[in-house]
């Protein structure tokens, strides 16, 4: 990298999610709303409910408060896309010039959405443990984006082990942090374990936010997110799971632009005087000049010499080889030294 080249670009998901409620018209204006704002993918997650989920599984707790039931399964039905819909949706996604993006939340599904082609595969929270999954995922050598909700470090770890295995390089697994929780208290961010799961594991890292607002997406920019994933929704007062820790799109515009200012800001890990610098650099530095009138003969001391702006003359850090040196020729007060 040049010293003064910027890092890459942070790459920002919106997550429609299932904030389609289950409408592939719905969906359609979100993908939208989604290249209106900026986004770099519209991600959408693919299942299907009787697989993912058994009849005794509970709903969670941020779950109830848009669902009256009981079952989860009961819930996920109701935001169900086809197949259909979703090879529909890819096509909308090429049309309207966005990346498409999906996760697969069963088996079922995993080899429809593996064979879709798209640039990442999502291992969701959910999956973190699942070794069957973490295996097929490694066979399609795509680069992956490890999320790593309610995962202790160690389970995290063994993933990534695993999709190694499989023969997925570790060069081309983006580990997520991510809070399992709608919203997700920013108190839990924990955007310091992004960082060092990235230094002590030799990965790239990514934040996937649940949290309220834009904050803590913006602040995992500046840590060093390469990848942020965020949920989008057209409002967040409507029924749905998910919609209460998504951003509106003017939020979703407003977060994207400051996470672009935060890489104009960050630009490269070279310390060098920047372009803007340089007309600067001579004005505020200093030269070595002399204090009162020295004679052609007489020594440089610390009593005839002293440090004034500009910097146009001789640097102060040659202060030591100066001092006890002869004077070639004779200067006035505030003059330049010089050497012969």
């Amino acid at each position: 990298m040049a010293a003064n080249e910027q890092r890459n670009r942070v790459v920002v998901i919106a997550e429609i999610g299932v904030n389609h409620n289950g409408s592939l018209a719905l969906a359609k204006e979100l993908v939208t709303r989604c290249v209106e704002v900026g986004a770099d993918y519209a991600k959408f997650q693919t299942f299907i409910a009787k697989d993912l989920a058994s009849e005794n599984a509970p709903v969670a707790n941020y779950q109830k408060n848009s669902f009256a039931g009981e079952r989860q399964v009961d819930l996920l039905s109701l935001l169900e896309l086809s197949e259909a819909d979703f090879e529909e949706l890819v096509a909308h996604c090429a049309s309207e010039g966005i990346g498409f993006l999906t996760t697969a939340h069963d088996s079922g599904s995993a080899a429809f959405v593996m064979g879709l082609g798209s640039d990442f595969i999502k291992v969701p929270s959910g999956d973190v443990t699942n070794y069957p999954f973490l295996r097929l995922v490694s066979q399609q050598h795509t680069p992956v984006l490890l999320s790593t909700g309610a995962s202790r470090a160690d389970e995290a770890l063994q993933a990534i082990e695993v999709l190694e295995s499989g023969g997925l390089s570790r060069s081309r697994i983006t580990v997520m942090q991510c809070t399992t929780e709608y919203p997700a208290p920013l108190e839990e961010a924990n955007l310091l374990a992004m960082v060092e799961m990235g230094k002590e594991w030799g990965v790239s890292v990514g934040y996937s936010d649940h949290t309220a607002g834009q904050d803590a997406a913006v602040a995992a920019a500046a840590l060093g997110a390469t990848v942020i994933e965020k949920h989008i929704t057209l409002d967040r007062d409507m029924k749905g799971p998910d919609h209460a820790a998504s951003l509106e799109p003017a939020e979703f515009s407003e977060m994207i632009t400051a996470i672009r200012q935060v890489e104009k800001a960050l630009g490269g890990p070279a310390k060098v005087v920047t372009r803007a610098e340089e007309r600067n650099r001579d004005v505020i530095r200093k030269s070595i000049v002399a204090t009162v009138r020295i004679e052609v003969g007489e020594l440089f001391s610390s009593e005839n010499l002293g440090v004034m702006r500009p910097g146009t003359g001789l640097s102060p850090m040659r202060w030591p080889q100066l001092i006890g040196q002869v004077a070639h020729r004779s200067y006035g007060p505030s003059d330049m030294i010089d050497l012969p």
